[in-house]
């Protein structure tokens, strides 16, 4: 087959793939809209059951979900380790189908959800000095989002979506954040924001895709795939650094937003400093109430030359305990 009659038919597969994006981005709208209807309570009721429903056979976030509890949480026993992943998931549930929730009810409404801020002092901004505000994938970290760009002009580093994308943006920018695509332009965008004296908001624990601007770094011990962007924006700006997460409730009675402070070393200029500073921050947040945190993600699918992999093998609990037990092994002959 020449070139052009394999762009031709791709694109013909392009093509053909369009009206099932379509029917599909159609039927999660109405489907959001839907859960958007119900109370919280109930939502957060039903994404328990969900998450329950999760743990009781085998599949991939639970088997992930358990590894890396076990691989961040040795001094726990292994019936802690899971009762720990069970929980997890229950809270994972929770936090996929409050989203509708929070992207379409009422932005006032929304933010009324929140019963306390805790550090709320570490929000200040001297005159003229941006802020680098760090919210992890950790309990409720749309609404983290929404709360954020509530206290003043905000840009927030973002990555397009196939699905939803235009309702991502919307309901983001709902309570006045400027949405900037995860690219070099998105990048200057937040730069110019911090320079204006305004708030940047980065989540801090995606694995970095490309090898640029990225480093392995301890986080709970473990080498992970680290950005080095809110070091080079700190470094840049001098804007300080700060966490901020929203805890979930309990029985759907509210959240509380957590502020605390950056670890020492954030804005090294050595990268490995800066990066395992960056981790520690996170740990901070996820030691509160470590069972909002999204365990089930792939956080060490990248390994450093000549680390076993983490994610692989059968998914019953009993291979994840001794995956773990072997990785952190090989992480101590090295």
């Amino acid at each position: 087959m020449t070139r052009q009659a394999k762009r031709d038919s791709n694109q013909g597969k392009g093509d053909a793939a369009r009206p099932g994006q379509v029917l599909k981005e159609r039927g999660l709208r109405v489907l959001m809209r839907l859960m958007a209807r119900l109370p919280l309570p109930l939502i957060h009721r039903l994404g328990g059951a969900v998450g329950w429903i999760v743990a009781r056979w085998p599949n991939r976030q639970r088997r992930n979900a358990l590894l890396n509890i076990a691989l961040c949480f040795p001094e726990l026993t292994a019936d802690e380790q899971r009762r720990l992943r069970d929980r997890n998931l229950g809270e994972f549930g929770k936090t996929y189908l409050e989203i509708a929730y929070l992207w379409l009810r009422p932005v006032d409404h929304v933010l009324s959800l929140v019963r306390e801020v805790r550090g709320a002092e570490r929000l200040e901004r001297r005159p003229g000095q941006g802020l680098i505000v760090l919210s992890p994938h950790h309990g409720a970290w749309e609404l983290a989002g929404l709360y954020l760009a509530a206290q003043g002009r905000t840009a927030i580093f973002y990555k397009p979506q196939r699905y939803l994308d235009d309702l991502i943006r919307e309901s983001r920018a709902r309570t006045g954040a400027d949405l900037a695509p995860i690219t070099a332009r998105g990048i200057r965008v937040l730069v110019e924001a911090l320079e204006r004296g305004d708030f940047v908001g980065i989540l801090p624990d995606q694995e970095p895709k490309a090898d640029k601007g990225a480093v392995f770094a301890p986080f709970f011990g473990i080498p992970a795939f680290s950005m080095l962007l809110v070091n080079r924006l700190a470094r840049r700006t001098g804007a300080p650094v700060i966490f901020l997460f929203a805890e979930r409730l309990a029985n759907g009675s509210g959240f509380i937003i957590h502020c605390l402070p950056a670890p020492e070393g954030t804005d090294s200029a050595d990268d490995a400093v800066a990066a395992a500073a960056l981790n520690r921050g996170i740990e901070q947040c996820v030691r509160v109430c470590p069972e909002q945190y999204l365990w089930p993600y792939k956080r060490f699918r990248r390994r450093p030359e000549g680390m076993p992999k983490v994610y692989s093998g059968p998914l019953d609990d009993g291979h994840a305990l001794e995956q773990a037990r072997r990785v952190r092994e090989a992480l101590a002959r090295r």
